[in-house]
């Protein structure tokens, strides 16, 4: 008698275990409409100029530039490169860089406003130091 119990019981186990792993349509649509939601974000990298000259300028131009839709954002300040990773779905290049003016920090498309650049510590402003960033 106890083996015959025994036995049901396994076998409904392993029935409710092969009934949880065998996916259903259900599933099946929802992992459609994962795939389709990847599908949606359209994640690039692009590389901008940006003014600044040290840490404290790294440390704004980063912030600055970590908008929605930015995933990372690196800026280096010997070659004044900023690398830009983000969801070409939810922003653009150019609205990254219309933050990044708008903290101080020249960017290839945008000049901070003047304003803006005098409020920056004197080790952060630019202008003038060299010839590639007269502007």
């Amino acid at each position: 008698m106890k083996n015959i119990i025994s036995t049901i019981v396994l076998v409904f186990v392993f029935a409710q275990a092969f009934a949880i792993s065998t996916p259903t349509n259900t599933n099946i649509e929802n992992l459609n409409d994962l795939e389709t939601i990847s599908a949606k974000k359209d994640i690039r990298t692009d590389t901008i100029k940006v003014m600044g000259n040290c840490d404290m300028s790294k440390a704004r131009i980063e912030n600055a530039g970590l908008i929605k839709g930015v995933k990372k954002i690196t800026w280096d300040k010997h070659s004044e490169s900023t690398i830009v990773i983000y969801d070409a779905s939810k922003t653009t290049i150019d609205k990254v860089e219309v933050a990044i003016a708008a903290v101080g920090h020249d960017t290839t498309n945008h000049k901070a406003d003047d304003k803006v650049y005098n409020t920056l510590p004197k080790c952060c402003q630019y202008r003038g130091k060299c010839c590639s960033h007269k502007h």
